[in-house]
């Protein structure tokens, strides 16, 4: 073991879904096997997936799952700007955890230099408190026309002086064109820093690939670190999302899960619980395609959730949704789709649209309001004695999750709550969540995590297994936390085997 103490490697990418996010958790996870306390770092994050600190701040869910792989408690200093789109061209800018502004793409660009020292503090921090921090970049460091004031890539690279390792993923093909025109294209200086390179998604035999990376390493001058292969992990992987959401093959589950794919879709990953019950076939409804025959409707967490639900009423998913109602189909809202579920969202301070008011899809009784702060906060709590439909005697579950919604929603006339929350933090005083229709069949809660919890979870689709006539089934792991960390260990063995550690650390030492 080396005796290390504030130490840095960066992973940057020849382009966006490459892997940095998942081999940074994957470094993480050996470094923390290896005895080194070490952490992950993203100075800027651009998701609309989320998550809560237990300071009730907001930071991005790949720095989450890279902080979990480290064995640390996730920190805003491990993300401290978080971008998320609210248009094409606006994003909720969020600094240090809080949110700042909306901003333009040119506001934020000419935002930018005053950042730095935000960054930079952020970083030292960590580092201070760490052996080894892990970096991450994000998209490319050969986007030339945004070099001047980068803060992700070589800039990021500059100031926290790291030695930086380049991803090329030869999935999407053309990797040793993409791997050489990327080092080709940064200046003389950003190249000194490049000490490896690492080719990952590979499938098939690594031998015929070894001509190319003889070729590639004499036209760098750049040694390559490993090949990884193609891996089936089931760990939360920002760069893989559109291989998640286009995946059509189904299991041969008896109850079919549907999530619909907004345009502005946050937090989807609230419904990755469902791909580790044997039972269930999870499938995203894209845009263009019709609702199925599902047996439990999602409508998720949405970062503008008038114009989703304009969406949903001009694509005709609104009465599809509408008709499985009819047909006492379960149909569950998360956050913004909570608030769609109601009977009336009202913008009066323009904080997601300039639309003021708008009729929702009214199976809730309920209306929200957008206001002008927005709720942050992990919770605790107990689901209510609810005496019909697919909630009825489910009562001993707890509930932990977090909050993360501008809009406040009130329940109208007999409508019922959902959640009893017994911790928050001190600033949030509602003791109530969520509501549910008479029918018992649709609900909707701001509780992100929600289906986390398995032994909910696990009832929610044995009470469907018995509408269908179905007997019970246990659940296929012992709960979300342990089944995610089998996944760390066999990201970090995998990893391990097709890389070669004794450079990295050479590389971290400044060898």
């Amino acid at each position: 073991m080396l005796n290390l103490k504030n130490k840095s490697l960066m992973l940057q990418g020849t382009g966006s879904s490459v892997g940095k996010s998942i081999l940074t958790a994957a470094l993480c996870r050996i470094f923390k096997e290896d005895g080194y306390k070490v952490a992950p770092f993203k100075s800027q994050n651009m998701a609309l997936n989320s998550y809560i600190t237990d300071e009730g701040l907001e930071m991005g869910r790949a720095q989450v799952v890279q902080a979990e792989a480290s064995g640390q408690k996730p920190s805003v200093l491990m993300n401290p700007i978080l971008l998320k789109p609210t248009t094409d061209k606006k994003c909720q800018v969020i600094l240090n955890g809080k949110v700042y502004d909306n901003l333009s793409a040119i506001d934020y660009h000419n935002f930018k230099p005053r950042l730095k020292e935000l960054i930079k503090d952020a970083y030292e921090k960590l580092s201070s408190d760490n052996d080894i921090v892990v970096l991450e970049g994000a998209g490319s460091p050969a986007e030339i026309n945004l070099r001047e004031n980068d803060l992700v890539n070589m800039g990021m690279a500059e100031i926290s002086d790291s030695p930086v390792v380049l991803i090329g993923d030869i999935d999407r093909g053309g990797v040793f064109a993409s791997l050489y025109g990327t080092i080709m294209l940064l200046t003389e200086e950003e190249r000194k820093r490049v000490k490896g390179v690492i080719i990952n998604k590979f499938r098939g035999d690594v031998e015929i690939l070894k001509p190319g990376i003889k070729m590639l390493e004499d036209l760098i001058d750049i040694p390559v670190l490993g090949v990884i292969p193609y891996m089936d992990v089931q760990i939360e992987d920002e760069d893989s999302l559109a291989e998640r959401f286009q995946r059509k093959e189904k299991k041969n589950g008896e109850i079919n899960v549907e999530v619909l794919y907004l345009p502005h879709v946050s937090n989807f990953t609230d419904f990755n619980v469902f791909e580790t019950q044997t039972d269930v076939n999870l499938r995203y409804v894209m845009r263009g395609e019709s609702i199925g025959e599902p047996d439990i409707l999602i409508i998720p967490g949405s970062k503008n959730t008038i114009e989703d639900l304009i969406y949903l009423r001009n694509s005709g998913l609104e009465e599809q949704i509408l008709r499985l109602n009819r047909a006492g189909k379960v149909i569950v809202g998360i956050c913004g789709g909570y608030q769609i579920l109601g009977r009336k969202i009202k913008d009066p301070y323009g904080t997601e649209s300039g639309i003021d008011e708008i009729n929702g899809l009214g199976l809730l009784n309920t209306e929200t309001v957008f206001e002008k702060n927005k709720t942050t906060t992990q919770i605790e709590g107990e689901i209510l004695n609810i005496n019909n439909g697919i909630l009825e005697k489910i009562k001993s579950h707890s509930i932990k999750g977090y909050e993360i919604h501008m809009g406040q929603t009130k329940l109208l006339d007999d409508a019922s709550p959902f959640l009893k929350i017994t911790k928050r933090l001190e600033d949030y005083v509602e003791v109530l969540d969520g509501a549910v229709n008479k029918k018992g069949n649709v609900f909707g809660t701001y509780i992100h995590g929600v289906f986390d919890n398995i032994g909910f979870t696990r009832e929610i689709l044995n009470k469907v297994r018995e509408l269908k006539g179905l007997g019970k089934l246990e659940s296929s792991i012992e709960s979300f936390e342990d089944f995610k960390e089998r996944e760390y260990k066999k990201l970090a063995k995998i990893v391990r085997d097709n890389i070669n550690m004794e450079k990295i650390y050479e590389i971290v030492n400044g060898d």
